[in-house]
């Protein structure tokens, strides 16, 4: 796991003064990397640094050659379209160019003039997906969604014998991922209306929502050779934000015996922004679990995870509708859940997905799974507000919600705060719902 070290000190300040205001979520202690061009233009993706309201041109950067050794190899690997070659370097390479990006945005610091130029506006840039996703692997990582989810189909027995020993997962679509998503509402199959009946087909009509993260792998490990636990970290680059939008009348029809399909590979949303594990060292928290629960495999167990194997990351799920924003209402929050509160670690995900000997990539994605609180209004998705689509949400401008609605865009955001340190944002991931095509 990451140490503390001189980047993460609450202290430090940057010469921009933009990155000092505690609102925006990306101080100097923060630097979460994008692929970016300046909005309308057809200049070349390539990657940046957040920092306050600007984005630090990488490859510009590389271009100068500020930096030596590990840093200057790192910075070297982002002059690509993509995070990739930087994410397939060796933590060690990573972590010197997190200092060296550190010390050069400081008060003080001697090449001000030399990166001043090179800042541009998150306001005039628009924004692609960080990496090239060889693959991706949503879990289901939250007790309490799986549980309330359960409940609804087997009151008596909710949870699944193996939920407790093995991190349950699928495997997904990686080419519908997209940052700032407007997609068309999905078609398909639903479940007939009488057992033996003939299927329906059409527009999805239960369309939902579910608050997760993203776990991007850095250095990937060789096919038939598992990653320990306690190695997990140093395979993580970063995390983002993901909402993996579900139909869920085709999920009811299809998902038995192979799992999720069509319901899911339609469309996920990731946030543009991608936080490093480096950065959210200080948000580390003991990972445990409550009474009476079985406790993990030995392959999934380890002193270093007991002890700080949980992330304190807070997310907030948003709506507005074709009405709110034409009445200029605020959105409305729909629930707001933490990742401390998951079953599952993310080293244990990584641990878990190479047991086998599988290889991960630089890119790979691993989903969370929904992440839901234990509180009714800690639910990560519409199927658990709702209780199935029996209770209606109201919102505040009176319209109400059993599922999402053409025109609703949903946002989820996620940040890290603690007293006396800097507020880390993980941005948002946004998307809106357009009707079905014919």
């Amino acid at each position: 796991m990451t140490d503390l070290n001189e980047t993460h000190d609450p202290s430090l300040r940057a010469w921009l003064d933009s990155a000092n205001d505690e609102t925006l979520g990306f101080p100097i202690q923060n630097l979460p990397y994008c692929v970016f061009r300046r909005a309308g233009s057809q200049e070349a993706w390539r990657p940046g640094a957040g920092i306050g309201d600007r984005i630090l041109d990488l490859a510009a950067l590389a271009r100068a050659r500020p930096f030596t050794g590990d840093a200057a190899r790192a910075l070297a690997a982002c002059q690509g379209s993509d995070l990739n070659a930087l994410m397939a370097l060796d933590a060690g390479c990573r972590s010197a160019l997190r200092l060296s990006l550190s010390r050069a945005l400081r008060a003080g610091s001697p090449l001000r003039q030399d990166l001043a130029p090179l800042l541009v506006a998150q306001s005039e840039a628009e924004f692609s997906v960080p990496a090239r996703i060889g693959d991706y692997t949503d879990f289901y990582i939250s007790l309490h969604h799986a549980t309330s989810v359960g409940r609804q189909f087997r009151p008596d027995n909710p949870l699944l014998p193996n939920y407790k020993w093995v991190p349950i997962g699928y495997h997904g679509r990686a080419s519908s991922i997209g940052v700032a998503q407007h997609f068309h509402r999905p078609v398909g199959q639903t479940r007939p209306a009488q057992e033996g009946g003939v299927p329906g087909f059409g527009p999805c009509a239960r369309l939902d929502y579910e608050v997760e993260l993203g776990v991007f792998i850095g250095t990937g490990n060789p096919l038939g050779r598992r990653v320990a636990l306690d190695d997990a970290d140093a395979h993580i680059f970063g995390l983002t934000i993901l909402n993996d939008w579900s139909a869920r009348d085709l999920q009811a029809w299809e998902y038995q015996p192979l799992g999720p399909f069509l319901s899911k590979n339609f469309a996920s949303t990731i946030s543009p922004w991608i936080v490093t594990l480096e950065a959210l060292a200080p948000f580390r928290a003991p990972f445990g679990r409550g009474d009476g629960e079985p406790q993990p495999l030995p392959y999934l167990s380890s002193t270093r995870n007991s002890a700080a194997g949980a992330l304190d990351v807070q997310l907030r799920a948003t709506l507005t509708t074709a009405q709110s924003r034409a009445q200029g209402a605020p959105a409305a929050t729909l629930s707001r859940s933490n990742l401390r509160d998951a079953y599952w670690s993310v080293a244990q995900l990584v641990a878990h997905h190479t047991v086998n000997g599988c290889n991960l990539q630089p890119g790979d994605l691993l989903g969370t799974g929904t992440l839901s609180g234990p509180q009714p209004d800690q639910a990560g998705s519409l199927l658990e507000l709702t209780q199935g689509g029996k209770t209606p949400v109201t919102l505040p401008w009176g319209e109400t919600r059993l599922f999402l609605q053409d025109g609703d865009e949903v946002a989820l955001e996620a940040e890290c705060v603690k007293p006396g340190y800097p507020r880390i944002s993980l941005g948002a991931a946004v998307g809106r719902v357009l009707p079905a095509l014919d």
